[in-house]
């Protein structure tokens, strides 16, 4: 007998199969079954006949299994998955491998400071909390990631050479970092299986470290992460200003690269811009490798759109990936962004995606043709402010009234455009990096000193 809810996950892979070719629905939707659906926890299970079968969905079809989900069960529906053995409309279960997985690993917490048992742990057990869809099979090679991507390629296969140990990875939001760091981690694993890889964001470092300290746990907190072979830790820029953290991670990095581990780290910005962090972890970041992480091209765009729409099974013209791939040029989330809204909005509603619709959803956009500033754009509203002529701004007088235009320049270029600071003081009358860096600090110093040239600074802002 056929229950409503067979009949509801039906419906689903009806939604689903009307998003994919046949062979697509046949080799990876079929072999699914349907067990059950739990009204009070809302968790819709699902046997399936491998791990790897879940790693596969998770990877290339989750959006579109979630999305037929909520659709049909309700948005606060769960996906439960079972590893089982599905034959002759009978389900077997597979003993130990019959195991419930809520999530993928990658995203369990890991709020605790890990203890002295963790660290005597087979590697076999031992949890990465890597995203195991973030590999190198889609990163999508560009003239932006090249380097990135070729030395983090190298590094993944022969770790903590003293070339690229440090690996210190830096770009704007969105452009690619956590992707490409936990690609090297997943291939660094597959190439050396008898490694122990932890990825952990700096936030998260910076609370298990908080956690031990009060539990008195400093010391098997510190003792757990010396034990890594290869340790990646995103957004080190978090660490500013936390001393204390910046202190525990100046002793594990001492003894990690001592003995020859691998230490990959990523920020929004290169080592010399970081503030608030102590000159001898700068120099530190410094020791190996800097490779920038740029926003990636209009061709690259067009690329990763391509392989979005492919993963979820979606149908686009060429025109449309052409008008996208113009009008959202500042990350690949707001690519990612862009795919999931067309694809919930034609599962649910049927829309078809034409450029009309593709104009429709960039509209709905709040970040949808936000006005991108330049370097020559503030320094020619600065110099009507201060009344000085760009030659002035940009030439070699020490004049009172040219400095502070200069250093207002520098502050507000870099924090208005994300230019690096090597590139300001190439703008800036060619001017090293150090000098914009001491031009930044005295504005903002005197921002802090005087409320009436901050606000003389926020009156400026608006001009902008």
């Amino acid at each position: 007998m056929i229950t409503t809810e067979q009949t509801q996950w039906k419906k689903c892979l009806e939604l689903i199969r009307s998003r994919l070719n046949p062979q697509q629905y046949t080799t990876w939707f079929e072999p699914i079954g349907f067990k059950s659906y739990d009204i009070a926890t809302k968790e819709v299970t699902i046997y399936v006949p491998s791990h790897f079968f879940y790693e596969y969905l998770e990877e290339h079809y989750r959006q579109l299994i979630y999305l037929a989900i909520f659709h049909v069960f309700g948005p606060d529906s769960k996906l439960v998955y079972k590893v089982a053995l599905i034959q002759d409309e009978e389900v077997r279960e597979e003993g130990n491998q019959a195991t419930l997985l809520r999530e993928p690993s990658s995203s369990r917490p890991l709020n605790r400071a890990p203890g002295a048992i963790h660290t005597a742990a087979p590697v076999s057990d031992f949890q990465s909390y890597l995203n195991l869809s973030q590999n190198f099979d889609n990163f999508i090679e560009g003239s932006s990631n090249r380097l990135p991507r070729s030395v983090g390629q190298s590094v993944a296969d022969q770790p903590a050479r003293k070339t690229f140990n440090p690996l210190f990875i830096y770009g704007p939001s969105g452009c690619g970092k956590t992707h490409l760091v936990n690609a090297i981690g997943v291939r660094l694993r597959q190439m050396h299986p008898e490694k122990r890889v932890l990825y952990v964001s700096a936030n998260v470092f910076q609370v298990q470290y908080v956690d031990a300290r009060l539990n008195n746990k400093t010391n098997d907190f510190i003792h757990f992460y010396q034990s890594i072979d290869c340790l990646i830790v995103d957004d080190v820029q978090e660490f500013s200003g936390k001393e204390k953290t910046m202190e525990a991670f100046f002793h594990i990095f001492n003894h990690l690269h001592l003995n020859g581990r691998q230490i990959i780290m990523t920020s929004d910005r290169p080592p010399v811009e970081l503030r608030d962090v102590e000159e001898r972890m700068l120099t530190r970041f410094k020791w190996g490798m800097l490779a920038e992480l740029e926003s990636p091209d209009i061709q690259l765009r067009r690329d990763i759109l391509r392989q979005l729409v492919s993963k979820d099974g979606l149908e686009i013209s060429d025109d449309v990936i052409e008008y996208v791939a113009e009008h959202l040029q500042d990350n690949v989330r707001e690519l990612e962004g862009f795919v999931n809204s067309m694809l919930a909005y034609s599962v649910v509603n049927g829309d078809v995606i034409d450029l009309e619709f593709a104009k429709k959803i960039l509209k709905a956009n709040t970040r949808y043709r936000r006005r991108v500033l330049n370097a020559d754009e503030i320094i020619e509203v600065v110099c009507r402010k201060y009344k000085v002529t760009n030659e002035e701004l940009c030439g070699q007088s020490r004049k009172a009234e040219f400095v502070l235009a200069r250093q207002v320049a520098m502050y507000l270029t870099q924090k208005h455009t994300g230019d690096t600071v090597k590139h300001i003081g190439h703008i800036i009358g060619r001017r090293s990096h150090a000098t914009v860096i001491h031009g930044i600090q005295c504005i903002d110093k005197k921002m802090k000193e005087s409320a009436e040239f901050k606000k003389e600074i926020k009156e400026l802002e608006k001009k902008l």
